[in-house]
């Protein structure tokens, strides 16, 4: 009698397991688990509480996109600028996705008629001086008024693709402190570029040039809704396919 009670209980133990197992396997071979792991897992890791995981999950899902579609030469690294957040906070996020590590965040300027404090306005057109949101990919360095400077394309038409014409580049500038916050508040603006701190910007433009992906955020109903880039799925083996080739 016994040994037909503990036969029952083991043929129940192993019923249940194999149940679960086959569970989990089917999660697994969806994507639904090994995709959210992996994003979760590389979030966790680069430690940077400032930065919205959401924020995070979209960036990955476009630099996917674009580097699926061949118009990544750097896939290193990928730079989020979260204008969600006010001038005087760190916003421009720097990673390095092949070694999970975070290179460096800084201070970052949004376009004159953007706003003051926050970025509220956003546009692609020539002349308004304003931010544009959306993917880009980094390009040629060059020296111009502003000193040492990275060109940018913007790949998402209608939102940011007049990049290059309108001029919109990363640069160093001198209204891009600590010292210009503490005197008005808030950073200086630009005419529509990301200007970083004059002591950082050759080091950033250095590591991200020459075809990395850069993506300027905002929760603009208008971007996110229309936004092919941001709606794109992350396979499950998304980080092996890029950097174990």
């Amino acid at each position: 009698m016994a040994l037909r009670f503990l036969l029952s209980l083991t043929l129940l133990f192993l019923g249940s397991s194999f149940s679960a197992n086959v569970s989990i396997g089917n999660e697994i071979n969806n994507g639904s688990i090994s995709t959210y792991n992996a994003v979760d897992d590389l979030y966790e890791s680069l430690s940077i509480p400032e930065l919205d995981k959401k924020v995070f999950e979209i960036s990955l899902a476009g630099y996917f996109k674009l580097w699926q579609n061949g118009q990544l030469d750097n896939p290193n690294y990928l730079t989020i600028v979260d204008f969600s957040k006010t001038s005087n906070k760190e916003r421009f996020f720097l990673i390095d996705l092949k070694n999970k590590t975070l290179v460096d965040k800084s201070l970052v300027a949004h376009g004159r008629n953007t706003g003051n404090l926050k970025a509220e306005r956003f546009s692609n057109i020539p002349q308004s001086y304003q931010s544009s949101l959306g993917f880009y990919t980094t390009a040629e360095t060059y020296n111009g008024k502003h000193g040492f400077s990275l060109r940018l394309d913007g790949v998402e038409k209608n939102f940011n693709d007049k990049a290059r014409e309108r001029a919109i580049v990363i640069h160093g500038a001198d209204y891009v402190s600590q010292s210009f916050i503490q005197t008005y508040g808030r950073l200086g603006r630009s005419f529509g570029c990301p200007s970083l701190p004059e002591e950082k910007s050759e080091t950033i433009i250095n590591t991200i040039k020459e075809k990395s992906c850069l993506f300027i955020y905002n929760p603009k109903e208008q971007y996110l809704a229309s936004s092919k880039l941001i709606k794109s799925d992350l396979p499950k083996d998304w980080y092996s396919e890029i950097f174990t080739n």
